[in-house]
């Protein structure tokens, strides 16, 4: 019997996958002190992430993915159903003001629409035409990375499908085991976190796993695109307090100045925090740190070396 959402899948499609097991170790969970419950919960947590690093290859290949796409102009959507896609919503929310990207240019899609990051929305994630409708905008020049831990959600199938028709490349985040994934996706990142303490309930370790895969692809994607200058955050967006008074320190640490002077040199840069640390280490004004930062493709590191070097232009 098949699914009438996704003819190409059972209904009980679910039976087989490692997400959906019993963990051995939790069988007794119900009779276990909060600090047993705790301790195995984070163990398997640890675990997860260990399922992750035995990705790293691929998750690396995903990460210089984002960063060519995004340079070249393209799109980058995360989508998912559930918990999955909430980390997605996440992710691309989180960019804007940690590398400042344009909300436009990295966003997420998930089943049920903006009220499911809310509140469940039930039999949203079994409807394939929603996920393709949910990424029908794109093309050959963007990316679509899917999240699904079971690997058979099908509003997650739907939006794979739908952006290949179209051309745009493709990623595939599951926790489940790869047989039969391959052909899904341009690239498959498989990871194998196995059963959940509490069965089924991917929103613990396999949603763990699935955060950190997203913050290595987007945090090495930005390294790449000169987002960062040593391990400071040098495109983010001063917008709160808490960060105005991080590019402050950003500005004085790398600028190699006074914070009075950070502050009045981030004010001269109109709140660009590259800009303001290439007008401290080059004494130039904020119109020639620009130039240089455009020669460099943005990138702090190159455009101070080639301040430096004597066969520039300096």
């Amino acid at each position: 019997m098949t699914d009438p959402a996704d003819p190409n899948l059972p209904t009980d499609r679910w039976h087989t996958l490692l997400t959906e097991g019993r963990h051995p170790k939790s069988k007794a969970l119900d009779a276990l002190s909060s600090e047993e419950i705790v301790s195995l919960l984070l163990e398997e947590d640890r675990a997860g992430i260990e399922a992750t690093l035995a990705q790293r290859e691929k998750i690396a290949q995903a990460a210089d993915w984002v960063a060519e796409i995004l340079e070249a102009g393209g799109d980058l959507v995360f989508a998912g159903a559930g918990t999955s896609g909430r980390l997605g919503i996440l992710e691309a929310a989180e960019c804007p003001p940690t590398f400042g990207t344009d909300p436009e240019r990295i966003r997420g899609v998930m089943a049920g629409g903006r009220m499911a990051l809310f509140e469940a929305q039930e039999g949203a994630e079994d409807r394939s035409e929603d996920g393709r409708t949910a990424v029908q905008e794109l093309g050959s020049s963007d990316l679509l990375v899917s999240l699904s831990a079971s690997s058979v959600t099908p509003y997650a199938r739907g939006a794979l499908a739908q952006a290949r028709e179209q051309g745009a490349r493709t990623i595939l985040v599951t926790c489940a085991g790869a047989t039969g994934l391959e052909e899904q996706a341009d690239l498959l990142i498989a990871l194998e976190t196995g059963p959940e303490i509490l069965t089924g309930s991917t929103r613990l370790k396999a949603g763990s796993a699935t955060k950190a895969v997203l913050n290595a692809i987007t945090t090495a994607a930005m390294v790449h695109l000169g987002k960062v200058y040593e391990n400071l955050m040098v495109d983010l967006r001063p917008g709160s307090a808490k960060l105005r008074a991080r590019a402050a320190r950003i500005v004085e640490s790398a600028g190699q100045v006074t914070r009075e002077e950070a502050e009045r040199l981030i004010r001269a840069a109109e709140g660009e925090v590259k800009t303001a640390i290439v007008m401290a280490r080059c004494q130039i004004p904020a119109s020639e740190a620009r130039e240089r930062l455009s020669a460099a493709s943005g990138h702090v590191r190159q455009a101070l070396e080639d301040f430096r070097d004597p066969a520039g232009s300096q």
